[in-house]
């Protein structure tokens, strides 16, 4: 059974402004705060404003404006960070998804880390 969106979910409450935030970027679809629990020097999680569960749901229910607006924020957000590999020595983001996915948070979600040497993603097994 797929994910259904709970608008009681953490990220809801955020951006009903329930929760308080960091801020990175906030635009008309989209809002980047940085992680209270941070794995890197950088850790910006980046949301849309609308509710859906997973990336493939996002890419399939969201207009064209919120899409083209999220994917615009996360450059424009990698350029602020100097964390792109032309400004410094990259990123990686991950967007996780279901049980499989270990996704917590059921609102679509990019995390962006950067600042430290990662190590590979995934070991085979």
């Amino acid at each position: 059974m797929p994910y259904a969106y709970d608008d009681q979910n953490i990220f809801a409450k955020i951006l009903r402004g329930e929760i308080p935030n960091k801020t990175v970027m906030e635009t008309d679809h989209t809002l980047a705060f940085a992680d209270i629990q941070p794995q890197t020097p950088h850790h910006v999680l980046v949301i849309p404003k609308g509710a859906y569960v997973t990336a493939d749901d996002f890419a399939l229910n969201a207009s064209d404006a919120e899409i083209t607006d999220f994917w615009r924020s996360f450059g424009k957000i990698c350029t602020k960070l100097a964390v792109s590999p032309d400004q410094g020595a990259g990123y990686r983001i991950i967007s996780n998804a279901g049980e499989d996915g270990v996704q917590d948070v059921p609102h679509f979600h990019l995390h962006i880390l950067a600042g430290r040497p990662l190590g590979r993603m995934l070991q085979a097994g």
